[in-house]
Formats: structure tokens, C-alpha cells, sequence
């Protein structure tokens, strides 16, 4: 198979996605009994007329293919109208624009202790014999981390403790509940720990080491595929830990539009933070297809290490 077969993939994927996804939730909002509208309000509540007058204004009596190419056309352009439910009238770009850095922060905190804690690993500064350590932590569940950080706040604070150091305190223990939880940070220390390790035993590697050049050097450009592909692993994962986190430490990023918007079948905005969370995967994969051919071009204009008899 050519070199190029899995980054060309990745980044044709990468451009599906955005498209499959809004498409997907739009199939299952007509598959749903009723009309969209009807769901949304009903008649016998709203009136036949109201109901009506509802599905036009939100380009529901074209159908879900009219729906979908509608609703896409002005996604690209970040308009996705105004929440039908959650916040009625409310324009959606703007609760995407005050949930996004809530969930931006949550990964970075959690990124900073993984990444951190696997570069310390590799480096050997933490020591193999505290992997049972990383792996029992890891046995415990997002939603189990994250209750009892809600219930310390809770009692520490108040019940109403979402700003100020209360709320600053939700987002570090979030992160630190996305870094821990479902054995992301074991799973990241041995993971990145044991790349390295294969790659050290490389014949190259040892002619590198005799020639006066360091390991890292050396193993680094080789191993960037494989890191960047578990990077993308461990971000996914905690985007899909981040809807726990947040709805239940009261953190309002995507997550918790995502589970507003399921609750309260506000269909719009569940597109729209759905289509966010596209697009963090398909800038995921497309930053692997990235890494992996500009590995290729890297290591193809290396010179030649002679053979050593």
C-alpha cells in the first residue's frame, strides 16, 4: 500500500465529516413520529396556524434534503439562526460563542496533565513501577470523578457556586476529571512510553547514538505518526467525557448545549453543536494527515545512513 493511502483517507474524512454529521441528526429529526414542527409545538398547544407558520420560519416544509442543504448553506457562513427551545430567540452563533471556551479550557487542562505526564514518562522521570497507580485511577468512571468533584464544590461553596473561584475551581477539576477518568492518563503514559521504546531498538537508532546524535533527534520524526494519532484519540475521547463533565459539574460549554438541546428537542441547536464538534474532529483528522505526510517528505529527504559492516 503507498505511503499516502491513510493521510489522503484521513483528509477525505476529515472533509466528510461535517457533511455526515448534520445530515445523519437531520435523517433521524424526520425520522422521529410526527412532523418536526409538530414535535417542536405541537398543534393542539399551539394552534394549527402557530405550528405552521413555525415550520416555515425554520425551513421545515421543504422537506429533509430542502432542510439540510438550507441549514448547511448558511453553517458555512456561521449563521445557524435562532435556538428554537432552550433559549428561544437567541441566536445560536452567539451561545456557541459562550459555550466554546468553557469546553476549549476543559481539554487544555486535561491535555496539559496527559501530555505532560507522557513526556515525563517517556523521559523516565516517572518511573514504570507507578503504572498499577495510573491504571487503578483509571478504573474510575468520568461520571463517578466528576460527582464527587460537584459534591465537594457543592458543599464547599454552595449550591449555587458557578462564578468567581467556585466556578474556575469546576473547570480545573473538570479538566482534571477528563485527564484521570476512564484510564486516559495510564493509557497515555504507557501508550506513548512504549512507542518510543519499539522505536529505540531500531538498528538506526544505535548507528545515530555511535555517531554522536541523540535519541530523540532521531526517533522523534519517526514516532510523530503514531503520537499524533493517539493525540487525536485521547482529544476525542475527552470531547465525548466533556458532555459528562460539564452537565454534571454545571460547566456551560457544548456539551451542556448538546445535552440542553437533546432534553428539550431543540433540534437547531443540537445541529449546530453537533456540527462544532464535527469540525474539532475533522481538524483532528486532518492535523494526523498533516503530521504523517510531512513525516514521509521528512524522512524521504534524509540522507542515507551507510551500513555499518
Amino acid at each position: 500500500m503507498p505511503w499516502w493511502t491513510r493521510p489522503l483517507v484521513r483528509l477525505a474524512a476529515a472533509l466528510a465529516l461535517p457533511l455526515l454529521i448534520p445530515a445523519l441528526i437531520t435523517l433521524i429529526l424526520w425520522a422521529l413520529p410526527g412532523s418536526p414542527a409538530e414535535i417542536i409545538c405541537p398543534p393542539e398547544r399551539c394552534g394549527a396556524e402557530a405550528t405552521a407558520e413555525l415550520e416555515r420560519h425554520f425551513h421545515l416544509d421543504a422537506g429533509p434534503l430542502g432542510f439540510y442543504t438550507h441549514w448547511l448553506g448558511n453553517a458555512v457562513q456561521f449563521d445557524f439562526g435562532t435556538s428554537w427551545r432552550v433559549m428561544a430567540g437567541v441566536r445560536i452563533s452567539e451561545m456557541l460563542a459562550g459555550a466554546l471556551p468553557a469546553t476549549t479550557k476543559l481539554i487544555l487542562i486535561a491535555m496539559t496533565l496527559v501530555l505532560g505526564a507522557s513526556a515525563l514518562a517517556t523521559a523516565q522521570i516517572i518511573p514504570k513501577r507507578l503504572d498499577p497507580v495510573w491504571q487503578a485511577i483509571g478504573l474510575l468512571p468520568t461520571v463517578i470523578l466528576a460527582l464527587l468533584c460537584a459534591a465537594y464544590v457543592t458543599i464547599t461553596y454552595g449550591a449555587v457556586s458557578y462564578d468567581g473561584w467556585p466556578g474556575t475551581l469546576r473547570l480545573l477539576m473538570g479538566g482534571l476529571v477528563l485527564g484521570v477518568a476512564d484510564g486516559t492518563l495510564g493509557q497515555a503514559i504507557q501508550g506513548t512510553r512504549s512507542i518510543f521504546e519499539e522505536e529505540v531498538k531500531q538498528r538506526y537508532v544505535g548507528i545515530a547514538v555511535l555517531r554522536g546524535e541523540s535519541v530523540l533527534s532521531n526517533t522523534l520524526p519517526n514516532v510523530m505518526p503514531a503520537l499524533a494519532g493517539q493525540l487525536r484519540g485521547r482529544v476525542l475521547a475527552m470531547l465525548s467525557g466533556s458532555v459528562v463533565v460539564e452537565v454534571v459539574l454545571g460547566v456551560e460549554g457544548l456539551g451542556q448545549l448538546v445535552w440542553d438541546g437533546t432534553l428539550k428537542q431543540d433540534f437547531g441547536l443540537v445541529l449546530a453543536a453537533a456540527w462544532a464538534y464535527a469540525l474539532l474532529s475533522s481538524a483532528l483528522l486532518a492535523m494526523q494527515a498533516l503530521v504523517e505526510i510531512g513525516t514521509a517528505w521528512y524522512v524521504r529527504r534524509s540522507p542515507v545512513v551507510p551500513e555499518v559492516a
